[in-house]
């Protein structure tokens, strides 16, 4: 599966199915946790680092 990085995220809240992220290089969004790579550094309330998602969500996100 293809994936997309950003760099310097940190995530400032959480639902039992999504992040609310916040980075320079998207702003503010929710992302769905089921979009969120296994590898990435943030995936819960109070993670920074680099979040890694689906190609498909940055896709639909307008990042890429």
């Amino acid at each position: 599966m293809s994936t997309h990085s950003i760099e310097n995220a940190c995530c400032i809240a959480e639902t039992g199915s999504a992040i609310r992220v916040t980075a320079p290089e998207i702003g503010t969004e929710w992302i769905p946790k089921s979009q969120v790579d296994d590898d990435s550094e943030v995936y819960k309330d109070g993670d920074e680092g680099t979040l890694i998602v689906t190609q498909w969500i940055a896709e639909q996100k307008g990042w890429v």
